[in-house]
């Protein structure tokens, strides 16, 4: 059982709860959102996506479950054999998803672990979107393109539909099945949920970029997105 500290909580609030960390070449930035995490008394499972810079080593020496690929298969493979390891592994309550390059601040778990032992949403998403100044213009365009379409299929608002960060609860993973390979696993995941009739919560947090190498090709991705409509409404559920 995991218990975060009043004095970071607010409360005695506890969840049984495990970070799930996706990373293709993070070793500049995964030993720090290693090091915040644990000082916040939570266990991490890295999923080394075909590394070549020691990502999964440097990840396992700070005390984390490390699962890897030995060649690079895709954020959504990652995500999704990190969430089947740690529900078939752990007595976990939720999971807490968040990128490896740095782009999430891991002091803001905390305000995730908070809504949801307070809510009843099957998810709580992150939301840059109030304040995405240091956003490059055209992921903000497209994040609230695609915010607002996906809000319409979901029959629900989510004002942040392709920030990784989120907090998903056991129940809601042990009945959405994940097909993604790639970036598309966002969206996936949120529709899935919405059909099975699940709550999104979104609560707002900081947007950091540092002029990192973003492994989004628009293009691509929206082929992506439109094949996984597809899929979900008329193939492969």
């Amino acid at each position: 059982m995991v218990r975060l500290p009043k004095d970071v909580a607010g409360a005695s609030v506890q969840m049984k709860s495990l970070i799930l960390i996706p990373a293709y070449n993070c070793s500049l930035t995964i030993r720090g959102i290693l090091s915040k995490i644990k000082k916040l008394g939570l266990d991490a499972v890295v999923v080394d996506d075909g590394s070549a810079d020691g990502t999964g080593d440097i990840a396992r020496s700070m005390g984390a479950t490390v699962l890897r690929h030995e060649k690079k298969a895709g954020k959504g493979t990652s995500m999704k054999d990190g969430f089947n390891y740690i529900l078939r592994n752990t007595p976990c309550e939720c999971v807490i998803a968040m990128d490896g390059d740095g782009q999430h601040n891991p002091e803001e778990i905390k305000k995730f672990l908070e809504r949801g032992a307070s809510g009843n949403e099957g998810i709580v998403a992150g939301n840059r979107m109030a304040s995405s100044g240091a956003m490059p213009f055209l992921r903000k365009l497209t994040n609230r393109f695609m915010s607002l379409f996906l809000s319409v299929l979901c029959w629900q608002w989510i004002a942040d539909t392709q920030c990784g960060f989120r907090l998903i609860k056991r129940s809601c993973l042990q009945e959405i099945t994940i097909n993604s390979k790639n970036y598309d696993v966002e969206s996936e995941i949120l529709i899935k949920a919405s059909r099975k009739g699940y709550k999104i919560a979104s609560i707002p947090i900081e947007t950091i970029y540092k002029g990192e190498t973003s492994y989004i090709n628009p293009l691509v991705d929206t082929f992506r997105f439109f094949g996984l409509l597809a899929r979900i409404y008329f193939g492969k559920k």
